[in-house]
């Protein structure tokens, strides 16, 4: 045989190999305890979506899932202990798109997206909205836009901080609008909901959860959802896009993946899994609970949804000189 042939051989063994084994090992999957590793403190709405789904796969899969929580250098410690881990389905992570304004913001990190994690599984998304205190006059975009305008240098907003989701919204914001704005990046969202609620600032942009009971109270005025559809929360809001600002879709969204390599049987195995789980009346309720609208789909859409707004967040990012603080 020749040195050609046998290495094609060789070659067709070794995926032939792979592929046995990734099948024997989703059948059997899993064995043992599993790791949903979210980097990110405990009680943000991505610990939520690892804590509901962690339960009800146990139960599922009659397996521990545990959660750990590594939070630490904007998600950089948890995400790089997923991509160090064997690419077996024992080691998973709940990311959410943080992972990309960081990328955008710093113009790398200490891993690759793309290379470094396998896509399994989107799980849901929140839309960030922006609200106005009620002494400040706004009710939705175009009394903003005036409100903006009838001040030099544009009206003051306080977001979750430099780079945030938030950030990029309002940027979006203004770059459809044409009007100047000045941003009071906070350290996180929730000192940002305290000052638009006691009039310290006149606007923000948040989370949509955060400002869910405000807005309902009549503390704060909804001016629309960052969304390409209405939050399910507040369906009488309406978003910025149906207020002439089309196209506009920049939403935080929470997703399952895993280290590079993870065979494709296996991923297939735990995305079925969760797919099924976050169809259930109670999964459904719950995570709407926490500001979470299920959104799923297989592993190449959510790697769709992740390349567009890698794009989108860096275009934004260079469009308004962003850099880190």
């Amino acid at each position: 045989m020749s040195p050609l042939r046998s290495a094609w051989w060789r070659r067709m063994a070794t995926i032939a190999l792979g592929l046995g084994t990734g099948l024997v090992l989703a059948q059997t999957y899993p064995t043992r305890e599993v790791r949903l590793v979210v980097p990110y403190s405990a009680g943000g709405s991505s610990d939520v979506v690892a804590r509901v789904i962690g339960g009800e796969l146990q139960r599922l899969w009659n397996k521990p899932v545990v959660v750990e929580n590594k939070a630490g250098a904007s998600g950089n410690i948890g995400s790089m202990e997923v991509v160090r881990a064997a690419p077996d389905g024992y080691t998973l992570l709940v990311q959410n798109d943080t992972m990309l304004t960081n990328l955008a913001l710093q113009g790398k990190l200490p891993y690759d997206h793309q290379s470094d994690l396998t896509p399994i599984l989107l799980v849901g998304v929140t839309p960030l909205m922006i609200v106005a205190h009620p002494a400040s006059g706004i009710t939705d975009v175009a009394s903003l836009v005036a409100a903006s305008r009838q001040r030099a240098g544009g009206l003051s907003y306080g977001s979750c901080g430099v780079g945030s989701p938030a950030h990029f919204v309002m940027e979006l914001f203004r770059q459809k609008t044409r009007i100047e704005l000045q941003q009071i990046g906070y350290r996180g969202c929730a000192p940002a909901v305290v000052d638009v609620v006691s009039g310290q600032i006149p606007v923000a942009a948040v989370s949509a959860n955060l400002v869910l009971a405000h807005v309902k109270s009549g503390r704060l005025r909804a001016v629309g959802v960052s969304s390409a559809q209405r939050y399910a929360a507040l369906p009488d809001v309406p978003t910025l896009a149906e207020q002439g600002l089309q196209p506009f879709d920049l939403s935080t969204w929470k997703a399952l993946m895993g280290p590079a390599r993870l065979p494709d049987a296996v991923v297939q195995k735990i995305g079925q899994d969760v797919g099924h789980l976050l169809k259930t009346p109670g999964v459904i309720a719950t995570l709407e609970q926490a500001g979470v609208d299920i959104q799923t789909g297989d592993a190449a859409a959510l790697a769709r949804v992740i390349e567009a707004d890698a794009t989108r967040y860096r275009e934004l990012a260079a469009a308004a000189n962003l850099r880190p603080n």
